[in-house]
């Protein structure tokens, strides 16, 4: 909570009181005013743009009032107070991370040996506690199961309706994955498939992935599911300069695999944000394009690291593999998490149903919870 402000015209020093220290900049402070002529109630959004706050923007008056902070900006003379927890909540003067392929906080990177996060389909649809925690295994891991459900087709887009919506694409609202003549897609075989990424030559990727079981009666087509950020962690830890490539340098995928379809994109296979923290991985061997836009002299070294981040990948140690059995179904974060599958025989049957959906809509639905039914989140 503050404890004491000072300022000069342009930026105010918040004591709190453990006694640390924070520093506003008065265009920051003005810009994101919460009076209800600069955010609209209800929904928070802006209502002024930046050519609205004077260029000369200052401050003429900072005090601490009930533990909240209070401002007068001028040429205005507007008196604007700011709580003590958002106050806090939004301190920018601190020394921001800076390591290259960093993780974010709130993400948990894995390797084999951990427990499959798993809830239960009743449970999902009729406790907020429940379905909270399911989404949160998601976000946090980037993958999640789903068991006792029905086994009528269809039924995986009830589990997009739990926090979004599918998004539709060439292969229609959802698609078939059991074994076909003359596939369009090697997933329609019984081939075992690599560890991947769906779909990399779309811009942009579809960010979620459901897998719904309908029958398994086949031997082998286990799942298999890998953590994308860990593999980049362990390459940017042995190979840093390999990892730099990969991330610095586009990889190019296409797909065109049936009449009036020709997706392309230019992506790097590790994606980062411009601050260098991690934020997306691209890995499908199966839909890689010739790589143009390496340089003659780095092109064998890029490759030396793209054959290193395979190995990680096809490592067995790092995957998590379970059997879909009819009714069960798993979600992956598709710009981080690789699924595989093991090859299965001919005999029995095995039909799953997969569709994609927007992890923004998943993340959405998190916080909301978090902020209107505070106690599923305990």
């Amino acid at each position: 909570m503050p404890r004491t402000a000072t300022h000069d015209t342009n930026v105010v020093t918040v004591t709190f009181t453990d006694d640390s220290q924070a520093r506003f900049h008065a265009i920051w402070l003005r810009d994101n005013a919460l009076d209800p002529d600069t955010r609209a109630p209800g929904n928070g959004q802006r209502l002024i743009t930046i050519g609205d706050i004077p260029a000369n923007i200052s401050v003429s008056a900072a005090d601490v009032l009930n533990g909240d902070l209070v401002i007068t900006f001028q040429p205005e003379g507007k008196t604007v107070t700011f709580p003590a927890d958002w106050l806090a909540d939004h301190s920018y003067d601190s020394a921001q991370a800076a390591e290259f392929g960093r993780i974010a906080t709130g993400i948990t990177t894995w390797e084999r040996g951990i427990d499959a996060p798993s809830g239960d389909w009743n449970e999902v649809h009729a406790s907020p506690v429940a379905k909270r925690n399911w989404l949160a295994a998601v976000a946090e891991l980037g993958f999640a199961k789903l068991t006792g459900g029905p086994t009528e087709p269809e039924s995986l887009l009830k589990v997009a309706d739990l926090f979004g919506y599918v998004r539709e694409t060439n292969y229609g609202p959802y698609f078939e994955v059991r074994t076909e003549v003359n596939p369009t897609n090697l997933a329609y075989t019984g081939l075992g498939l690599q560890a991947h990424t769906d779909n990399p030559y779309r811009d942009p990727v579809p960010t979620l992935q459901i897998l719904y079981c309908l029958e398994n009666s086949a031997e082998g087509g286990d799942s298999i599911v890998v953590d994308g950020f860990r593999a980049a962690e362990k390459l940017r830890d042995q190979n840093p300069e390999g990892f730099a490539l990969l991330a610095g340098f586009p990889a190019r995928f296409e797909y065109k695999g049936s009449d009036g379809v020709c997706l392309r994109s230019r992506r790097p296979m590790i994606e980062l944000s411009p601050d260098g923290e991690l934020i997306g991985i691209r890995f499908n061997n199966r839909s890689s394009a010739p790589f143009v836009d390496i340089p003659f002299e780095k092109m064998e070294a890029y490759y030396a690291a793209y054959r290193q981040l395979g190995g990680i990948i096809d490592d067995p140690a790092m995957g998590v593999s379970f059997k879909l059995e009819p009714g069960e179904s798993f979600i992956v974060d598709n710009t981080r998490v690789l699924h595989a599958r093991l090859g299965y025989s001919g005999a029995g049957s095995r039909w799953l149903q997969g569709c994609y959906a927007d992890k923004d809509g998943l993340l959405s639905t998190l916080a909301a919870m978090e902020i209107t039914q505070p106690e599923a989140a305990e």
